[in-house]
């Protein structure tokens, strides 16, 4: 195998205490907005908008990591999911509006420009949109997973991992966000052995479990032994078949621990501390908020191993650890190829 000295530019219940535990040790980044409180720091109104059903790991992160502020006494949240179409997620959120919430946290997969005319019409609201489109002053800020970095990691273990030298990738829907995340595992998977082939198949859909199962049993039938399940239902048909998978957002090992390695898993705690410290001082501005999904700020990193580190290959952990320091230190980049992912 060889690795490239660098490259330019990881049950419901399981699942919130396994965020949980990330959460434990990741630190509010960002600009500086005090130590204490203000004395007259208030508990902020949250609504969250979920365009698939809370399960969807994507949500569940956000979920979590609000569900945590709350338990903290730093917030009054509230939520409403399976709100898919621009429809439903516009209605949602303009009934919100009558009670006049403080912050707004939605999924602008579908209706981004729908809510940016709702964040334009209500300035005083504070506005958090996961989308991969551009701030909007005065009121709505942006952010997004970008788990590229944990799977460029994945990808260098999948690579290394092969004996049929062909690994496949289920994925949701083309947009720069999931085609960040796969370009990366390519990257690192091609790292790790110029002879690997990938397989890349969208499902065109953000929550669909059997049509995702369906396109990793067909990738396996093609040859592929590793799968990265960056949409939920492949890690099912990686567990039918008995091949490696690698999970995707949050820690998907039980759902196949004889199958599940790791995975780039997104921690929201650093960024919704840090927008929930603003909104409790009555700060309402936009902003960029895309970068805390970093392995060096919390926002990301690669699930437990939960005890494959003693099965895997010791030279290729070693060129893993290696490869995660450096990216957390800075002396490695990796390039953002928000490309569509043709695959091999």
């Amino acid at each position: 195998m060889r690795f490239a000295a660098s490259v330019r530019r990881p049950s419901l219940s399981d699942r919130r205490r396994l965020l949980g535990l990330a959460a434990l040790v990741a630190a509010l980044t960002g600009p500086a907005i005090g130590g204490a409180l203000a004395a007259d720091a208030k508990v902020p109104v949250v609504v969250a908008f979920y365009a698939t059903p809370l399960e969807e790991p994507w949500n569940m992160v956000i979920h979590t990591a609000m569900e945590m502020e709350q338990r903290a006494g730093k917030i009054r949240y509230t939520w409403k999911d399976n709100l898919a179409g621009v429809a439903p997620m516009a209605a949602a959120i303009t009934a919100s509006l009558a009670t006049k919430p403080d912050m707004i946290v939605a999924d602008a997969a579908d209706g981004d420009r729908e809510i940016r005319a709702l964040a334009a019409a209500n300035p005083g609201i504070k506005f958090v949109i996961g989308t991969a489109t551009e701030t909007q002053a005065p009121n709505m800020s942006i952010f997004d997973s970008d788990l590229a970095e944990p799977a460029y990691l994945c990808g260098i273990l999948a690579g290394s991992l092969t004996k049929s030298g062909v690994v496949g990738v289920v994925c949701g829907k083309a947009e720069p966000h999931v085609n960040r995340t796969i370009n990366a595992f390519i990257a690192g998977a091609h790292d790790a052995s110029a002879r690997v082939k990938v397989k890349v198949t969208f499902i065109d859909a953000w929550y669909d479990p059997p049509k995702a199962k369906a396109a990793a049993l067909a990738q396996i039938t093609a040859g592929a032994d590793v799968i990265y399940a960056e949409r939920e239902g492949a890690i099912a048909g990686a567990k039918e078949k008995g091949v490696f998978a690698f999970g995707n957002l949050v820690d998907q090992f039980e759902e196949a621990p004889e199958c599940v390695i790791t995975g780039p898993v997104w921690n929201m705690t650093p960024l919704a501390d840090y927008i929930v410290k603003k909104a409790s001082l009555g700060v309402v501005h936009a902003e960029d908020l895309q970068d805390f999904s970093t392995l060096a700020r919390g926002g990301a990193a690669l699930a437990s191993f939960h005890g494959w580190e003693t099965k895997l290959p010791p030279e290729t952990l070693e060129v893993l650890r290696e490869k995660d320091r450096a990216l957390k230190a800075g002396l490695m980049t990796l390039e953002h190829n928000a490309a569509t992912p043709k695959g091999d």
